[in-house]
């Protein structure tokens, strides 16, 4: 990859990267370290990664990243309660439909919310979704269909309920 496709990658990616990472982070300068470093690790390997296996890459370095913060943070005892208020707290405070799909996604394992997302809201196949989070095609497609089933039985019961 050259210092331009490089630079390409930035301008085409960094916005979609940091959306991934915050939804699942909800810290926004915790996600700007994890995709900062993401594009750090792509430079430092910027000779050995083409320029059209860039996004993928740059998906499954911030993913894993991700993964290392949240693994370190629990070790430090920093995640917890704090997250659960946050979430329990929340429920039924939200109008709109867009943000009750967002208490629905809350409400999902954090494999179930990744994959969802990056399907759904990213648009990526079974195959990239599988070598971002280092499932296999099949794993993909079944936490797919458990969270959108798991998505739609939460809408239609917080629909009944109103």
């Amino acid at each position: 990859m050259t210092v331009q496709e490089y630079n390409q990658c930035v301008e085409q990616y960094a916005d979609r990267v940091y959306r991934f990472i915050l939804k699942n982070m909800k810290n926004a300068d915790d996600a700007q370290d994890v995709v900062q470093n993401a594009f750090e690790i792509l430079w430092k390997n910027h000779e050995g990664v083409s320029f059209e296996k860039s996004r993928s890459y740059l998906f499954t370095v911030a993913y894993h990243n991700m993964i290392d913060h949240f693994r370190k943070k629990k070790f430090d005892g920093e995640i917890g309660e704090e997250h659960e208020e946050q979430v329990q707290g929340s429920s039924y405070q939200y109008t709109g439909a867009k943000a009750a799909v967002e208490l629905a996604l809350k409400k999902l394992p954090a494999i179930q919310q990744q994959v969802v997302m990056l399907r759904d809201y990213e648009g990526y196949s079974y195959e990239e979704i599988g070598q971002i989070t280092g499932l296999n095609e099949s794993q993909v497609k079944v936490y797919i269909f458990r969270a959108r089933t798991a998505l739609k039985n939460f809408l239609v019961s917080a629909e009944n309920a109103i």
